[in-house]
């Protein structure tokens, strides 16, 4: 007999399961049916809720009490829809959490969550003003609240900020954020730790109270136990799988226990006696913790299969019970079974999804609360803000001041065989130190020339590094090239050799070594030019036979920092909106603000576009100084449209602050976020023709370098700049087609991921 009531109770329990989803909507809060969310591979499962069945009727406290790690915590983030389940069915107020029209998530649920999840630079005033924006409610109504919380659970001044309260005080906040718009379906998750006990009693009975009137649903969790006796209904968890969901007295009647705690530890006693091949062990154990007589063998846990199953371990670690059951596992006995609600509920249902559901994205109050949230923050931090400002500014000045310039005061080692160093007399066509005149043209470069009295000293003073040349003129160098220069066709070798100059440079830093190679040949040209006018002839036989006439583009004597700049006030701009806007998100997200304000009702489209506007403001004025800075203090070539090249910097900063949601959604935490950030800098700098020419690369990068997001728009600016030319232009406008399409992908996915990446 006994064997059959226990299998006509699990069956009934079974059958319980499955009524119609319009009944539960009537009566139940909230419905869990067959919910299973697993973590981990198929070698190695870490299960969370396995087949786990819960009801939580309306008007009611529902105690959810459980070891740490059975899984509290994540079947609170189903239920307020930010899990998502493997398998199964939750109802929450009368909907599925996530459709249109449902509330949930949204201010029908005030949550509560196990961290502080809170801004530690806002008061408690301004905390309980952002999240009753939110909530829809008016300021009146949010200051009624306020001087009501505060008094009843005994916080400092409402001025006070948060990061200077203590660890208790700062939950008392969270609880209020809670409590403040007085929602229909009120989570708390262990509001209680390190609570004094006349607060704690007076918590509870504040939550009996608004929970008489059947308009309100409390569920909370707490490590005391059995503080939950005022609930009117708990549910025992362990390892994933509900033990009981009963009333506190019919569990403490039944179990002949005097605390709560007593009946967790015989559930977990019959949770682990599922095989028969420990049964005798399982009764030894029984006897101690004294178990009732019969509820052992009633207990046996059967899956789909039909297959006896067992947790083992301390609290249900090693979970060997099959993810296909689909039973209430309920170990407790119900002593009037067809009693599942502690009260009489209203039947009242979601109101249907309007057709405005489906198309405002963005609601007034909450872009007022998060745009206020997010320039508030900003200004609460006035050191940092100005060193985001400014410090684009001061990377611009450091780039135009230091990169693009010619290289002076180099210094030249010379061994002049000829004469002496100094030369007093002017240049003219009978001079016999022609060499001391070169060398005076030379010094005009800003070459710092070093004499010494012999060639070896000479040439080992650039091996120890202190000369980056040393240069070479013989005895009779003078006559040899005056004998060159009047008859060049019929030139003896000896006067051929005689009036060359020796150079040994040091080539190891190619840039310098290039600017003495064209500071020689450059100089050497003027002076012998300027001695051939002396001597009467045309001073353009020395020239070169190519003629380099006016630039059609660009100016006569381009200079690198032209090159450059655009790309590097591009760099810039992309990679500080970066910095910033994922620096702001992984803040807010860590801090658990971010959850907290998705459970009310923040949308992700809503999150983005506040953090666009506050941080887009911050953007603009970079740009703005950064241009002013290349353009009016260092005189910058500008030949085209300077509204082009405003609007083509602020699209790539918004770019980058898109980038920047990206690397947030990707990134678990700050570090993170700035490895990968650095690590995009740098293939960015040298991949899309910022520093040098794309040209010069291999042909395989220069084709993978194209669609990276400023190489295009780096060409384009360049273009405006350089040339003149205007938007209709095919190189003009290819830029800014390529930094709208990179705006739209990232974007896209993240608000994808916000969307699809629940918790």
């Amino acid at each position: 007999m006994e064997g059959d009531s226990s299998e006509l109770e699990l069956r009934r329990r079974e059958l319980q399961s499955q009524l119609s989803n319009v009944n539960i909507r009537k009566q139940n809060a909230i419905c869990v049916r067959r919910a299973y969310k697993r973590y981990g591979t198929k070698k190695n499962p870490f299960v969370i809720l396995d087949g786990l069945n819960m009801t939580v009727p309306k008007g009611t406290i529902y105690g959810l009490l459980g070891a740490s790690g059975c899984g509290k915590t994540t079947l609170l983030s189903c239920i307020v829809g930010r899990k998502r389940l493997n398998a199964g069915e939750i109802w929450v107020l009368g909907g599925t959490p996530g459709s249109r029209g449902s509330g949930v998530p949204g201010p029908r649920i005030g949550y509560m969550p196990q961290e502080i999840a809170l801004y530690g630079g806002f008061s408690i005033k301004e905390t309980l003003t952002y999240f009753g924006w939110i909530a829809g409610m008016t300021d009146a109504q949010i200051q009624n609240r306020l001087e009501f919380l505060v008094k009843f659970l005994m916080l400092p001044d409402a001025e006070c900020m948060v990061k200077n309260l203590s660890g208790g005080q700062q939950r008392r906040v969270s609880l209020a954020s809670a409590l403040l718009h007085e929602p229909e379906l009120l989570i708390l998750d262990e509001p209680t730790v390190g609570v004094d006990p006349l607060l704690r009693q007076s918590i509870w009975d504040h939550l009996v109270e608004i929970t008489r009137t059947g308009h309100t649903t409390v569920i909370i969790t707490t490590h005391y136990i059995d503080e939950t006796r005022q609930a009117h209904l708990i549910g025992l968890m362990r390892g994933g799988y509900f033990l009981a969901e009963e009333s506190p007295a019919k569990l403490l009647r039944q179990f002949e226990a005097d605390t709560l705690e007593d009946v967790f530890l015989k559930l977990s006693v019959i949770q682990n006696m599922g095989r028969q091949r420990r049964s005798s062990i399982a009764q030894a154990v029984s006897s101690v913790v004294g178990v009732p007589n019969g509820v052992v063998n009633e207990a046996v846990i059967v899956d789909s299969a039909g297959e006896n199953n067992e947790i083992s371990g301390e609290f249900g670690d090693n979970i060997s019970l099959s993810a296909r059951s689909t039973s209430r596992l309920s170990l407790a006995i119900s002593e009037d079974p067809g009693d599942l609600s502690m009260s009489v509920v209203p039947p009242e249902d979601t109101p249907p999804a309007k057709i405005s559901d489906y198309f405002v994205v963005l609601k007034s109050n909450h872009m007022k609360a998060l745009v206020w949230k997010n320039f508030l923050g900003m200004l609460r931090n006035v050191a940092m803000m100005l060193f985001i400002t400014l410090l684009p500014v001061a990377q611009i000045v450091l780039f135009c001041a230091s990169i693009g310039h010619d290289p002076v005061s180099l210094p030249i080692a010379v061994i002049n065989h000829e004469s002496e160093n100094n030369c007093s007399t002017p240049l003219h066509c009978n001079s016999t130190r022609l060499s001391c005149h070169y060398l005076n043209y030379l010094a005009k470069k800003d070459l710092v020339l070093h004499y010494y009295t012999s060639e070896q000293d000479a040439k080992e003073s650039v091996r120890k590094g202190g000369m980056y040349a040393s240069i070479a003129i013989k005895h009779n160098y003078s006559l040899a090239l005056q004998a060159r220069m009047v008859d060049l066709k019929n030139s003896h070798p000896w006067d051929v050799q005689s009036s060359e100059i020796d150079v040994y440079r040091d080539v190891s830093s190619k840039t310098i070594a290039e600017f003495i190679k064209a500071y020689l040949y450059d100089t050497f040209q003027e002076f012998a030019q300027d001695y051939l006018e002396a001597c009467g002839y045309d001073r353009h036989l020395l020239q070169y036979p190519i003629r380099m006439e006016k630039p059609i583009y660009g100016l006569s004597s381009p200079n690198f920092t032209d090159f450059a700049t655009p790309g590097i006030i591009l760099t810039v701009i992309f990679f500080l909106a970066v910095a910033l806007t994922s620096g702001a998100m992984l803040i807010e997200r860590n801090e658990g603000s971010l959850e907290r304000s998705l459970v009310i009702g923040i949308g992700g489209v809503e999150l983005l576009t506040a953090h666009v506007i506050c941080q887009f403001v911050i953007m603009v004025i970079q740009s703005i100084m950064v241009m002013v800075v290349a353009f009016a203090l260092f005189n910058m070539t500008v030949t085209g449209s300077l509204v082009l090249v405003t609007i083509l910097t602020f699209m790539t900063g918004f770019c980058g602050m898109c980038y920047g949601f990206v690397v947030s959604c990707l990134c678990s935490d700050e570090r993170a976020a700035t490895y990968v950030a650095m690590g995009s800098f740098l293939p960015t700098v040298m991949l899309c023709g910022i520093i040098w020419p794309s040209e010069a690369m291999h042909y395989l990068l220069r084709t993978f370098a194209i669609f990276l997001p400023l190489t295009k728009a780096t060409e384009s600016m360049r273009n405006i700049l350089q040339r003149g030319w205007d938007f209709y232009e095919p190189a003009v406008y290819v830029g800014f087609i390529s930094i709208g399409t990179w705006i739209v992908i990232f974007l896209t996915i993240s608000v994808l991921f916000l969307k699809f990446n629940k918790g």
